[in-house]
């Protein structure tokens, strides 16, 4: 039975200004941040050589559960609980388009995941690097596919180190400072990611990804059961924004489609997701974790987004980067409505900081695989295996550094607006995925041009005075593009250099 009279109260009750942990609270997000480690030392003790397999894929002897859960725990992080909420607060019913848009991702591992993964077990590629250059062999190429890669990963560290900070701002009442909450997660991250490197990395991600589902079906129960659904704010909606029950216009059903496409291209290109498709045991596991993946945006995004639009009711006047503590608000509210919910303060704390962290981790794990495989290796030919993964271990501690600095620099901007900085540019490297997998004759120098012309474009298009021409995002101009002179310079030199196929290597 729907109860919509608490609805009514928390409107009319006065705005909060956050969501503050008690002392208990605190001390169980202070206890499962130190458990990381403890995860992270064992990891490491399970390691079995000081390998790039080891250290970065784990040994490849990822299970259903294990792959499942940390390919869940990726996917969804600080972006998705605060990112995602904040965008659907300031825009309303609209951004029930982005289940569509996570569901669509999965569709864009379908398209080249299971093929991946055979090459991957027989050519032993580590990183994305390893398949473009081996594909390809042009080094130019690889290169650039490989900073493209870790331009990406450092943009999504960003985002969710903002998501962190502005967690614990919230969270603390203000005792935890952004720049010192930021610093001693960045530490903890650091330190268990070097620890175990992607084994440590996969099994935090279990216990993070059963967090992240139960404090999810907490939202399910209170949105529904407490508030009364969407349906019980309509009213105080069609007061405080009336233009969200509007049928949308050309310009955003076209705004929709790109959106889903630049998520299916670009999310897909994640360095670190294509990291779990080599680390699977067999490729029935990996088909199974993407068919059991396509499901959960039903059961995570769509859950997010609801909360994000009936708070628009409830917390009217949020602006800009103050909409991002959307999810930490609401809480605040259902939880003094609800005595009974009291546990969902800690947990879904637990569980904002188990994605974000997962997610960083991840990234982190991916751009010093990057660095130390595809580009020391290419300086130092000789390097041995415990040299590569010293030096990615370096790497993580340097670009951690730099990116928590940034972090500092950009408190402001909103977590939406990064992350499409982000998925436009990734999106230029599917072509050489997607198409070098399918189409045999396909010539590196063609992948090259492409690529090149579509990220000018989208870099164009994005710092200029309109970023979605027509509605459509400056990363799917860059791609459509990047097909086109890729399928240009393919015709002119179809008789040149075509790289032998994989399979006849």
């Amino acid at each position: 039975m729907f109860l919509p009279g608490p609805k009514r109260m928390m409107s009319e009750t006065k705005q909060d200004t956050g969501y503050e942990l008690g002392t208990g609270g605190l001390v169980f997000i202070g206890l499962y941040v130190l458990s990381l480690l403890l995860i992270g030392w064992l990891g490491h003790r399970a390691k079995r050589a000081n390998t790039l397999e080891d250290h970065y894929l784990g040994g490849r002897t990822f299970g259903f559960g294990v792959l499942f859960l940390t390919l869940y725990a990726t996917q969804y992080s600080g972006n998705s609980f605060m990112g995602f909420v904040g965008k659907a607060y300031r825009g309303g019913f609209p951004f029930l388009s982005a289940v569509v848009a996570m569901m669509a991702v999965v569709g864009g591992y379908f398209l080249f995941a299971p093929r991946l993964h055979r090459l991957s077990r027989r050519r032993r590629y580590v990183t994305l690097g390893d398949y473009v250059q081996d594909r390809f062999s042009l080094r130019i190429l690889t290169v650039f596919i490989v900073l493209l890669g870790i331009f990406g990963l450092g943009n999504y560290v960003l985002t969710n180190l903002l998501a962190l900070g502005k967690l614990a701002e919230v969270v603390s009442g203000g005792k935890v400072n952004f720049n010192v909450a930021v610093l001693l997660l960045a530490a903890v991250m650091i330190a268990y990611e070097t620890m175990g490197g992607m084994r440590s990395v996969a099994w935090t991600d279990v216990t993070q990804g059963v967090i992240l589902l139960l404090s999810l079906g907490l939202i399910a129960f209170a949105l529904f059961f407490h508030l009364g659904g969407p349906a019980s704010v309509a009213t105080d909606l069609e007061v405080v924004r009336p233009d969200i029950w509007l049928p949308p216009d050309l310009n955003q059903n076209i705004t929709w489609l790109s959106t889903a496409l630049l998520f299916f291209f670009g999310i897909s290109m994640y360095p670190h997701a294509i990291q779990r498709i080599y680390a699977a045991r067999d490729e029935n596991t990996l088909r199974r974790s993407l068919q059991v993946m396509a499901f959960m945006p039903l059961v995570t995004t769509l859950i997010l987004v609801l909360l994000g639009v009936m708070a628009i009711a409830i917390l009217p006047g949020l602006k800009g980067a103050e909409s991002d503590k959307t999810t930490l608000l609401m809480v605040g509210r259902l939880v003094e409505e609800i005595p009974a919910l009291v546990i969902m303060g800690p947990l879904l704390v637990a569980a904002v900081i188990a994605a974000t962290m997962s997610t960083i981790d991840s990234a982190l794990l991916a751009i010093s695989s990057m660095v130390s495989n595809d580009l020391y290796r290419m300086v130092r030919p000789d390097a041995s295996s415990a040299q590569l993964t010293g030096i990615g271990k370096m790497t993580s501690l340097v670009v951690m550094f730099l990116v928590v600095m940034l972090t500092m620099l950009l408190q402001d901007q909103t977590i939406w607006k990064l992350l499409e900085i982000k998925l436009e540019i990734l999106a230029q490297v599917a072509p050489a995925v997607m198409l070098g997998l399918q189409w045999r004759r396909l010539s590196a120098r063609a992948v090259l041009a492409g690529v090149l012309a579509g990220t000018a474009v989208a870099v164009t298009l994005k710092l200029g005075p309109s970023s979605k021409p027509y509605g459509i995002h400056a990363g799917i101009w860059g791609l459509a593009a990047n097909f086109l002179v890729l399928l240009l310079v393919q015709l002119a030199t179809c008789r040149g250099r075509t790289g032998t196929p994989l399979e006849d290597r």
